[in-house]
């Protein structure tokens, strides 16, 4: 509607001609407007109370030759980019030509990678017997005793506190706790 009257509108007027002219009802116009604003297709600006709405030919005009640039540009660098990678591929291309040494090379690689994997296997089977992971194993087999003798101390001082509060015998609170007869220290 501003394209085909090239004129300037406040939003009441728009209201009006809209219906009449394009169909659309009034409700939705102020709706409709605020997409078009918000995309750039109208231009807005408050004058005093008042807003005014405008979209001239030539505004779209330099927006569409200003996106075709910058396309372009886009394609330019892109088809750049293409040509150098084009260029890239054959350069590394040189020297990897089917020949008998190259397939006598890499059959001569997968046999190495395939040796390499079995002696990784290997070595995995005697992992246990690795100075590093004895050590690291009896470094853990060390904090777990603490640990456990920690827990048994702690397991007769609160015996001992249930003799003295409550008069148990030992034999009583082992079976009420499921504590058996011979718990004690790690040595």
């Amino acid at each position: 509607l501003c394209f085909a009257q090239k004129d300037v509108f406040q939003l009441k007027d728009l209201e009006k001609i809209a219906p009449k002219e394009k169909g659309i009802t009034s409700m939705s116009v102020k709706e409709i407007l605020q997409s078009l604003v918000d995309d750039g297709m109208v231009d807005t600006d408050r004058i005093g109370t008042s807003n005014y709405f405008w979209a001239f030919p030539s505004k779209a005009l330099h927006a569409r030759k200003r996106k075709l640039e910058e396309l372009e540009s886009q394609f330019a660098e892109s088809s750049q980019k293409k040509e150098a990678l084009e260029k890239n591929i054959e350069k590394s291309k040189i020297g990897r030509e089917d020949t008998a040494d190259r397939a006598a090379l890499l059959k001569e690689l997968a046999a190495l990678r395939q040796r390499k994997e079995q002696l990784k296997t290997e070595i995995d089977k005697y992992r246990e017997c690795d100075p590093d992971v004895v050590e690291e194993m009896r470094q853990t087999n060390q904090v777990a005793k603490e640990a456990a003798n920690r827990w048994t101390d702690n397991i007769f001082s609160i015996k001992s506190w249930a003799k003295r509060k409550f008069g148990f015998e030992e034999s009583r609170i082992d079976k009420g706790f499921g504590i058996p007869e011979d718990l004690d220290y790690i040595d």
